[in-house]
């Protein structure tokens, strides 16, 4: 998910994280399918996404491990 810019969207198709770490996103609304939309990108690799009307951050390890497809 890291090489999505800021303004872009994309759509979940996997996450590639221990149990306790997809639990959390699927708790949010993150699963395969769906449209997710890159806020801000910060030095740090941190993302700032959109996901379901709900704005919040990803580190850049665990947005490595997210698999997208641009929209």
């Amino acid at each position: 998910m890291t090489n999505i810019e800021p303004g872009e969207s994309a759509r979940v198709l996997a996450i590639d994280l221990d149990s306790a770490r997809q639990h959390r996103l699927r708790a949010l609304g993150m699963i395969p399918g769906t449209q997710v939309t890159v806020l801000q990108k910060k030095r740090s690799g941190t993302l700032v996404i959109n996901l379901r009307g709900t704005r919040f951050a990803l580190g850049s390890a665990m947005a490595d491990q997210i698999g997208v497809e641009y929209v």
